[in-house]
């Protein structure tokens, strides 16, 4: 929830100065983040609009040090799986497929007990 919250902030500000991607433009429309990158700046979000369940949320990348972004028509799930099989056409994640894959938790850097 503090992720989403200061998100929140560092976007509009953002988009005070920086066009915002079509998809954001229908009213009620926001970005709640589910995942980073360690080190570039970058975020995925799901990009829910109004009336919709979880379900039907698609994926937002933004690479976060510059104006670029990816709307994947997908939801989450889809799109790991795309990423982590080296079927993404995302050009966001060169280092994969990798020849194995690891789950680590940010409970400890987000302060979170277990």
């Amino acid at each position: 929830m503090a992720q989403s919250a200061e998100r929140e902030k560092v976007l509009a500000r953002l988009w005070r100065t920086e066009p915002k991607r079509s998809e954001l433009d229908r009213p009620g429309t926001r970005v709640l983040p589910w995942a980073y990158i360690e080190d570039s700046g970058a975020m995925l979000y799901w990009l829910a609009g109004p009336g919709q369940s979880p379900d039907e949320w698609t994926v937002l990348f933004d690479e976060g040090r510059g104006p670029e972004s990816e709307h994947h028509a997908t939801r989450c799930a889809s799109l790991l799986l795309a990423v982590l099989t080296g079927e993404s056409e995302s050009s966001y994640f060169p280092d994969l497929p990798a020849d194995s894959h690891q789950f680590d938790s940010n409970d400890e850097i987000l302060g979170e007990e277990g």
